[in-house]
């Protein structure tokens, strides 16, 4: 089965966690499915959220006119199924967190309408991003303008503040799991249970978990979460459909 790989970095990147806003924004570890889609969706040039807003613009829900769907980027790119790998020793990323202000006069309430924003950014994130080929039109597009180096809106690491760089673009084949062996992508905890004994090859043993978007809500687009884990430990059992292998190494895909 054929695929295609490529490698996704940046300076900084921030994928703000909705449920926290009061002293500080946080950011994920690793970016999550729906922002890669959003991603791949600006290099194609589908629409988003602000398209979305624009067609439904004084209409109200019900109306037959009324777009009550998903944004264009995610209806047509929620079938991919995508490998995200951390290149980092264990899948952690350091950040550190800006401060800086929102002077454009309505950002605040307070005299001068200065807000000063509290944001956890991801420092030189890094990962290898790995697309199986599902036969779409979407797919075949995706591919072509990754490897033409095209892109119709400018995409970014979160906000646009973090300019993301493409790189190593190549095809990337598939072929069955190899069961009893680690994975060497994010995975999910429900559906591979890890063995408890550490690597035997005698390098460091890492375990990371985090709950994180996998995909949208269907009524109000809200995140709907999993936890995904990054580890050097082998895979004890569960269910291997999901899983593809390529030079010796397993890839779980979501």
């Amino acid at each position: 089965m054929d695929a295609i790989s490529f490698i996704l970095s940046g300076k900084t990147a921030c994928f703000r966690k909705p449920d926290v806003n009061q002293y500080a924004y946080f950011t994920y570890n690793n970016i999550h499915k729906p922002a890669l889609l959003g991603i791949l969706g600006a290099i194609i040039g589908l629409g988003g959220y602000t398209k979305l807003h624009n067609e439904n613009k004084g209409l109200k829900e019900g109306q037959l006119e009324f777009n009550d769907g998903f944004p264009e980027y995610y209806e047509k790119l929620k079938g991919l199924e995508v490998s995200i790998v951390p290149l980092s020793p264990n899948g952690y990323f350091s950040k550190k967190l800006q401060v800086f202000n929102n002077s454009v006069g309505y950002a605040s309430k307070e005299e001068g309408g200065n807000l000063i924003v509290r944001e956890q950014w991801i420092e030189d994130p890094k990962w290898q991003i790995i697309i199986k080929n599902n036969s779409s039109e979407e797919y075949k597009k995706v591919k072509e303008y990754l490897e033409k180096g095209k892109c119709v809106y400018i995409p970014y690491l979160g906000k646009n503040d973090h300019p993301v760089n493409i790189c190593e673009i190549k095809p990337f084949e598939l072929g069955e799991a190899i069961e009893k062996e680690k994975i060497s992508s994010l995975f999910e905890e429900d559906v591979l249970t890890i063995s408890k004994l550490p690597p035997k090859d005698g390098g460091q043993s890492y375990y990371f978990k985090e709950v994180s978007p996998l995909s949208l809500q269907e009524k109000y687009h809200f995140y709907e979460f999993k936890s995904l884990i990054f580890t050097n430990h082998k895979i004890k059992e569960g269910d291997y459909k999901r899983v593809y292998s390529n030079d010796g190494k397993n890839y779980f895909f979501i």
